[in-house]
C-alpha cells in the first residue's frame, strides 16, 4: 500500500460534513434507484445535460440541507450551479448523482461526490482541500484531505484495501472510457488501438460514472480510467460540432464536480490523474461546467501503464482526420 494512502492527521471541522451530507443524499435516492419514475426528464443541468427526476430529488435534498445546516457555506451543484452564501466560509463542488443513468436503471455504478474549497476569488481542482465519494448502492466511502492521506471503507466500517493494479500491459487492459455526449464514431476511431488491443486479452466498459470508474482504479478492479473529449476537441476544433450534435447543443465532456473530489483520492493515493497530454489538472477552474471548463482525464494503476496509455491517446487524437465531404471522422494512422 502506497504510505500516502495510511497517513492520518487529526480531521478538520470539514470531512465529517462532507460525510454526513454524502450520507444524507445517498440516504434521500437509494429508494428511487432503478425505478422507471427515475428515468422521467425533469429539465436541463447548468451544463446542457438531461436533469432526470432522480437528479432533482437529490438536488433539493442538497439545497434543504445546505439553506438549514451550513447557511454560511455556498456550493456548485451539476444541475443548479452556485448557490448558497454570497460571502461564503467555504465552497462546496457537488454531484449529488454521479452515474443519473446507471442510478436510473438500479445498477451500482452512481455516487454522490462532494469536494470543499476555501472561499477563494477562482478556486481551481488544485485548491481542493478535501473530497468525499460515497457509492450510493453499497455506501462505501472514499474520502480524503489534502495531505492527510486516504479513507477506503466499507458501510460497515470494515476497510478497503488500496490495491491499484501493477499490470503495464496495454494488450491485457481492463479500462473505462467516458462515453456519454461523445460522438460515438469520433471517440471510437480515436481510442480504436486501446480498445482493439485490449478487448480479447482484457476489456472495455462503459461503467457511467467518472467517480465509481477512478475509485475503481483505487480498488485494482480497472487499471486505467480514459475520458479525452476535451482533448479531441483542442486539438481537432471543427469536432465540436459533432460533440454539440450528439449533446443536443451542449458539449458534455467531464465538468469539475464530476472530478474535483476524486482527483484529491488520487493525489492522496499516490496515483497518476492527467489531462490527455499528461499534464496535472490542478488549474482548472473549479466553478463552472459549461466547455471552457471541462477538462480531459486519464487515471492509471502506476505511471509506466500511464505513460503507455498517454502514448496510445496522443497518436489516435494526431492521426483523426475529418472529412468535410463526408462530414465523417477517419484515421489516418494504422495498427501499432
Amino acid at each position: 500500500m502506497n504510505a500516502s494512502a495510511t497517513r492520518r492527521t487529526a480531521p478538520s471541522a470539514t470531512l465529517p460534513r462532507l460525510l454526513e451530507l454524502c450520507s444524507l443524499v445517498r440516504s434521500a435516492v437509494l429508494p428511487c434507484l432503478g425505478l422507471h419514475a427515475a428515468r422521467q426528464h425533469a429539465g436541463e443541468a447548468v451544463g446542457g445535460d438531461v436533469t432526470f427526476d432522480i437528479d432533482e430529488k437529490a438536488e433539493t435534498v442538497l439545497a434543504e440541507h445546505m439553506a438549514a445546516h451550513q447557511p454560511t457555506w455556498a456550493y456548485y451543484s451539476e444541475d443548479r450551479g452556485l448557490q448558497g452564501a454570497d460571502e461564503p466560509d467555504m465552497v462546496l463542488v457537488v454531484d449529488p448523482i454521479d452515474g443519473t443513468r446507471p442510478a436510473a436503471a438500479g445498477f451500482e455504478m452512481a455516487c454522490v461526490s462532494v469536494a470543499a474549497v476555501p472561499a477563494l476569488d477562482s478556486p481551481t481542482m488544485g485548491d481542493v482541500v478535501a473530497g468525499v465519494v460515497q457509492e450510493i448502492k453499497s455506501g462505501d466511502v472514499f474520502a480524503a484531505e489534502r495531505g492527510g492521506g486516504l479513507l477506503m471503507r466499507r458501510v460497515g466500517g470494515q476497510q478497503i484495501p488500496l490495491l491499484p493494479s501493477p499490470s503495464t500491459d496495454i494488450d491485457s487492459l481492463f479500462w473505462t472510457l467516458g462515453f456519454r455526449g461523445r460522438p460515438a464514431v469520433v471517440l471510437a476511431t480515436v481510442l480504436a488501438d486501446l480498445i482493439d488491443r485490449s478487448s480479447v486479452g482484457g476489456g472495455v466498459f462503459d461503467i457511467g460514472s467518472a467517480t465509481y470508474s477512478i475509485t475503481r482504479v483505487l480498488t485494482g478492479q480497472l487499471d486505467a480510467y480514459v475520458d479525452i473529449g476535451p482533448a479531441i476537441i483542442a486539438a481537432h476544433p471543427a469536432m465540436e460540432d459533432e460533440f454539440r450534435r450528439v449533446g443536443r447543443g451542449a458539449v458534455l465532456n467531464n465538468s469539475p464536480y464530476d472530478l474535483a473530489a476524486a482527483q484529491l483520492l488520487c493525489t492522496e493515493a499516490g496515483l497518476p490523474i492527467t489531462d490527455a497530454d499528461g499534464r496535472p489538472l490542478d488549474d482548472h477552474r473549479l466553478l463552472g461546467s459549461d466547455h471552457e471548463y471541462q477538462m480531459a482525464c486519464v487515471v492509471s494503476g502506476n505511471h509506466a501503464l500511464h505513460a503507455s496509455i498517454l502514448e496510445v491517446v496522443r497518436r489516435g487524437i494526431a492521426d483523426l482526420a475529418w472529412s468535410p465531404d463526408t462530414g465523417a471522422p477517419s484515421w489516418d494512422g494504422g495498427p501499432s
